[in-house]
């Protein structure tokens, strides 16, 4: 029997490699919806899956969720640029459609897999854990807390589970339209640093680069949407390598990938708002999901290196 799987923000970055590794993935149907708005119709050449033009709480989309046609739901579509500050569109594009999808895959039984974020916790103490120092320092990140909120209503009015994923700093192929787009560079720092190394420019780093996050490879982030498609119950999960690095280890790494040596220019922290230290208390997402990252930084920046130097910039398939 063929299962029918919709993802929502299809044509974007973790979007699109979810719909590549699921498109392989035997007796399973892949419909992609997106508006386009952010996301790239390049992702999707090499996937075979249904693509749609439309917003993710389009009347008819809805409607099908309701109606039972999907086996599961990934809500990944949402304004993910931090630095949008139109307080009323972001809670109407990222909280107020999801509250749609959930009231429609209540009808259906249908469970649902959504994105939420590290933003949730702003610049609180690292190890970030769930339900502890979720204090979000910008709109888009109360509208990720605003949907777990919503989301943990709806865990008693649905049979099937609704499985948040907060993603940490992700990198790897398939973002590379977010340096391309109305010249607003949103993709990955490794993706902005060696962009900049090949093109012979500055690498360029905040004073004096050691503020930590925690990077997580994008064949990681898949692999923990593909476990959850297995979990019993639902809750949000902090998906993440589970260890903070500096911003110095980005690109000393990348050198090492590279085979060059860089010479850092440090200048002064231009944001009133940053997170400084990032890291992903991984507790609640071994129990919930059963699964733990594979890649370690080392690991992730030498792969996807060897990706961009092979030219391949689209999403691939992550297991």
């Amino acid at each position: 029997m063929t299962e029918h799987i919709l993802i929502t923000g299809g044509a974007g970055f973790i979007g699109s490699n979810i719909a590549a590794t699921l498109s392989q993935r035997p007796n399973t149907e892949v419909v992609v919806v997106d508006n386009f708005s952010s996301g790239d119709w390049r992702n999707l050449i090499h996937i075979d899956c249904e693509v749609r033009a439309a917003d993710c709480d389009d009347a008819g989309v809805l409607e099908e969720i309701a109606d039972g046609r999907y086996s599961a739901i990934y809500h990944e579509a949402a304004i993910t640029d931090t630095t949008v500050m139109d307080q009323r569109l972001m809670v109407e594009v990222n909280t107020n459609a999801f509250a749609n999808i959930l009231k429609a895959s209540s009808q259906s039984g249908t469970r649902v897999i959504y994105a939420s974020s590290a933003g949730t916790y702003g610049n609180s103490a690292a190890p970030n854990s769930i339900g502890s120092g979720e204090e979000p320092e910008n709109i888009y990140g109360f509208s990720k807390l605003a949907m777990d909120r919503i989301a943990a209503r709806w865990y008693k009015k649905c049979s099937a589970p609704i499985i948040g994923l907060r993603y940490f700093n992700v990198y790897g192929c398939g973002e590379h339209h977010k340096n391309e787009k109305d010249g607003n560079k949103t993709a990955s720092m490794i993706l902005q640093m060696y962009d900049k190394a090949k093109a012979g420019e500055q690498l360029r780093l905040f004073k004096y680069g050691e503020q930590m996050r925690d990077f997580v490879y994008i064949r990681d982030i898949v692999g923990a949407n593909i476990a959850a498609l297995s979990a019993s119950q639902s809750g949000v999960c902090n998906v993440g390598s589970g260890k903070a690095r500096t911003f110095n280890d980005i690109v000393e790494n990348l050198g090492i990938a590279l085979d060059e040596k860089f010479d850092i220019e440090y200048f002064d922290n231009p944001f009133l708002f940053y997170q400084m230290h990032t890291e992903a208390d991984l507790t609640e997402t071994q129990f919930i999901l059963n699964w733990q990252p594979e890649w370690s930084l080392e690991k992730g920046i030498a792969d996807y290196i060897k990706l961009l130097e092979n030219k391949h910039r689209g999403p691939q398939t992550c297991l």
